[in-house]
């Protein structure tokens, strides 16, 4: 048997044995027996060990939800290449870990809240994402209202709105009435309209994550029809003063350029008067004027100026490249109820001084930014002002 050259092979092997017989030498050729292995290069035993591979690589998503108050607590869900859910820190900041490459979609949620944009799709590709994961959270507000019957009663009647927030509005002509852009809370809804009661005089609401309809009057003409006036001096603080009346009806005037007023339609019955301007007090603070029969006239006041006071705002520039200008709001309620007091004009500095407060009153005070869409941001964090 052959085998080819550069071949290390284990062949046949012999051996030679010599014996003499009847004085003659004889050779034999005795075999031995062994394993052949033809066409072989070596003979290995045992097994090479290979390391074993190194683990995927992973990577990082994190991002922010601004401003706080509806960034804080908010969930957020991963999906796509894997799905998970966090909750944002504090400062509104989360983040997920432990992802291959491949496109996510982020989306956050919160009860209250509504989110700008509502998701994000986020693409990982040999690095971590933190810049550019930002949403936007904004308050969701909300409606309360309701219908005074009949038209004759309901119609034009002043709805006065306290409580989480106030505010006053006036029925239209089937009495119907509407508050908007309310938050959460508990509040008091009032109607009124000289010549008229209503039934009941006042009724509660709650609003909690929906609108509030029906809350409903029914308003009753009073017999007779009197009137109680007066006059506000000086003229610097009785003209365009606002006076209110309550009792068996309520209703609400403003005096002429002379300080004069007058409630007329009134029927038999205790009423108070109470006048109120800015920046002025009032001797006395209010009346109690009783109609029996006759008109009440000379219900008269004297108005006083009140020491001066204002508010300056000032605060951050957003970091949005779109911002167009800021919305001022303010509140006498600690964290809710605000008002805007800028107008229709939006504040395209980074100030804003309020001429308007009055004396030991309290001002809570927020911002917003809107951008070229007039899209409009979430409140800021909000600021305390407290007028002696």
């Amino acid at each position: 048997m052959g085998y080819q050259k550069g071949e290390t092979c284990v062949g046949s092997s012999a051996r030679t044995q010599t014996r003499r017989t009847h004085g003659s030498i004889v050779s034999a050729v005795v075999l031995t027996s062994v394993a052949f292995l033809w066409g072989c290069s070596a003979v290995v035993s045992g097994q090479n060990a290979q390391p074993p591979p190194p683990p995927p690589q992973t990577y990082s998503i994190s991002g922010t939800i601004a401003p706080m108050v509806g960034g804080s607590g908010a969930t957020v869900a991963l999906s796509g290449a894997v799905s998970a859910t966090t909750t944002a820190d504090i400062s509104g900041n989360f983040a997920f870990t432990g992802l291959a490459n491949g496109t996510y979609t982020i989306t956050p949620s919160h009860t209250g809240f509504t989110f700008s944009p509502s998701s994000l799709a986020v693409t990982i590709n040999g690095a971590n994402v933190s810049s550019g994961v930002t949403f936007t959270a904004s308050a969701l507000t909300y409606s309360l209202s309701g219908t005074i019957t009949p038209a004759t009663g309901g119609s034009g009647a002043a709805i006065t709105l306290s409580g989480a927030a106030t505010d006053t509005v006036t029925a239209d002509s089937s009495g119907n009435y509407t508050f908007t852009g309310l938050s959460n809370g508990s509040y008091a809804v009032t109607p009124g309209r000289a010549g008229f009661t209503f039934n009941p005089t006042s009724q509660n609401a709650t609003i909690s994550g929906a609108n509030v309809v029906g809350i409903n009057f029914t308003a009753a003409a009073l017999a007779g029809s009197f009137s109680i006036s007066g006059t506000i001096t000086p003229i610097t603080g009785g003209s365009g003063a606002t006076v209110a009346l309550t009792g068996p009806a309520s209703a609400t005037t403003t005096t002429d350029t002379s300080g004069n007023y007058s409630f007329s339609g009134l029927a038999n019955g205790t009423y108070t008067v109470t006048p109120s301007h800015a920046g002025y007090t009032f001797s006395p603070a209010n009346q109690s004027v009783t109609v029996n029969g006759a008109n009440q006239t000379g219900v008269s006041f004297t108005a006083t100026a009140q020491q001066t006071h204002t508010v300056a705002l000032s605060w951050v520039a957003s970091t949005s490249p779109t911002v167009t200008g800021y919305n001022v709001y303010r509140s006498t309620v600690n964290g809710s109820g605000y008002v805007k007091i800028n107008g229709s004009t939006l504040v395209s500095v980074l100030s804003y001084t309020d001429a308007t407060v009055q004396n030991a009153t309290t001002y809570y005070y927020v911002t917003t930014a809107v951008d070229s869409t007039g899209t409009e941001s979430g409140y800021s964090n909000q600021a305390t002002a407290v007028i002696p």
